[in-house]
């Protein structure tokens, strides 16, 4: 190789880096002042180092089959920011190739006003956010506080209140926060967390949340610390069922509740990008299903809507929980009381049945089981379905990745096309679920799709999704696609 390549490679990286830093803070303050979340191809670039942008615009090249810079998104940035929008989301990835495939000779301004015309010269107004509360502390509990207060913007949108725990014995206010900070699946929380003893509360990132020890759900007016009309998510699973939930709901100053588990009875279970539509204002309980319906409901509704499916089963690959014991003990359920990490177990799952739920299409079509395996995270669900029609491999996997990028369904599916990817790499995937297209089985009319998903986190971003519809903050996304 000579000198000029090398010298001309290590240039362009110069620049690709200058730009990305010069990026960073006008990201920021567009986040910061006016609510406006933005992304390339779905890869977020909020509060993301040097590094990580250029990763993003890298990942395109996987995608779409054609290389995208800082430089191609800077200028969108900065057209974005002339305009003023706010509360939004934009996927300055997909706006810069949208420009060169349909600009159609206009100016990158014109054409980036064309495509925000909605939300153009629209001032939302002032907003004081919305309250929640997280009842429950545990995995799911503790992911969600991390999403929300990345999330917490200008402030106008959801806003952290409270976290209800049992108080445990020494220091629990300190180990609780040492837990928020350290978690050995997901990494180092990326802020700072303060404890205030005193008024037993956490300051995270600038976000003020109080602890409250309580037995019983019966037993606080939340009205007491400030809170009011609020969303509270029961991340514990004790209550399943309108009853027990509607405990919370009676609490001063709780409007709403929403489950972080298969909800019991005439319980709505929402899988967010399949069936939020079904939300209606009058709902008070709601339920997020669990993390694997979450998974396999967006690509089956995908699968559903363009092929048809006769019928099916689901076979879930699913890492240990916390129901499971670490050693040989007893259990009440079968199985699980053999050691989590050293044995694959089969069990029972109620996901294929849930599924109908949220797509009532496929009521009565798939049976489903569950194998818990001895890994700490990310699980895996093997769709072997008989479509209503022929298809070949490759048009299948064109079908999906083009949902994952284009569709109403691009948060919940994602796509994924290598020989060498493994669990651990999609751990912190903020999709519902990933389809493996290098392991898609197809012969006429019969499939087997693969879809990982990581069953804290991709799971835990869903329940946001529905949180932020329920508090009024669930932004539109551009570009537009059709629904």
């Amino acid at each position: 190789m000579s000198q000029d390549v090398r010298e001309a490679n290590l240039n362009d990286w110069k620049l690709r880096e200058e730009t990305a830093e010069i990026m960073i803070p006008v990201i920021g303050s567009l986040y910061r002042k006016s609510s406006v979340v933005l992304s390339v191809y779905g890869r977020a670039i909020i509060n993301r180092s040097v590094i990580d942008i250029l990763k993003a615009h890298r990942f395109v090249r996987q995608v779409e089959q054609q290389e995208l810079s800082v430089v191609d998104t800077f200028p969108i940035l900065k057209a974005i920011e002339a305009l003023g929008v706010e509360n939004c989301h934009i996927d300055i990835g997909k706006m810069a190739v949208r420009f060169r495939t349909e600009g159609n000779g206009a100016s990158l301004e014109e054409f980036v006003k064309a495509q925000l015309a909605d939300i153009v010269d629209v001032s939302k107004g002032s907003n004081e956010g919305r309250d929640v509360v997280l009842y429950g502390f545990g995995r799911i509990g503790r992911l969600l506080a991390r999403i929300m207060v990345e999330k917490s913007g200008s402030g106008e949108g959801m806003r952290l209140r409270a976290i209800v725990v049992r108080k445990g014995k020494g220091d629990d206010l300190v180990k609780r926060a040492s837990l928020l900070r350290r978690d050995s699946i997901h990494g180092s929380f990326k802020g700072t967390i303060q404890v205030d003893e005193e008024n037993n509360a956490l300051i995270v990132n600038g976000t003020y949340i109080n602890i409250i020890y309580a037995g019983n759900p019966s037993e606080i007016d939340y009205t007491q610390y400030g809170i009011n009309d609020a969303l509270l998510i029961d991340n514990t699973g004790v209550w399943r069922d309108a009853d027990g939930l509607g405990v919370h709901a009676a609490c001063n100053g709780i409007s709403k509740v929403l489950l972080t588990a298969p909800g019991k009875g005439d319980i709505k279970n929402i899988v967010y990008g399949v069936n939020d539509s079904d939300i209606e204002a009058s709902d008070t309980i709601l339920s997020a299903a669990s993390c694997t319906t979450n998974a396999i409901t967006p690509v089956l509704k995908a699968l559903n809507d363009e092929y048809g499916v006769e019928c099916g089963h689901v076979e879930t690959v699913h890492s240990y929980t916390n129901d499971q014991n670490l050693i040989d003990n007893y259990h009440s359920g079968d199985r699980r009381g053999r050691a989590a990490a050293l044995n694959m177990v089969i069990t029972e799952t109620g996901a294929a049945s849930a599924v109908a739920k949220a797509l009532p299409a496929l009521k009565g079509k798939l049976t489903g089981n569950a194998i818990r395996v001895p890994t700490p995270n990310v699980s895996m669900a093997i769709l072997s379905l008989t479509l209503n029609k022929e298809v070949e491999v490759e048009d299948l996997n064109a079908y999906l990745r083009d949902a994952s990028l284009h569709s109403s369904l691009q948060k919940q599916i994602d796509y994924v096309r290598s020989p060498e990817v493994v669990s651990s790499d999609f751990v912190g995937n903020r999709c519902a679920g990933i389809v493996d297209g290098e392991a898609t089985i197809v012969s006429g009319n019969r499939v087997n799709v693969y879809v990982w998903y990581d069953n804290e986190y991709g799971y835990s971003c869903q329940v946001v999704r529905i949180a932020q519809q329920l508090c009024g903050v669930d932004y539109p996304v551009y570009p537009l696609v059709a629904k």
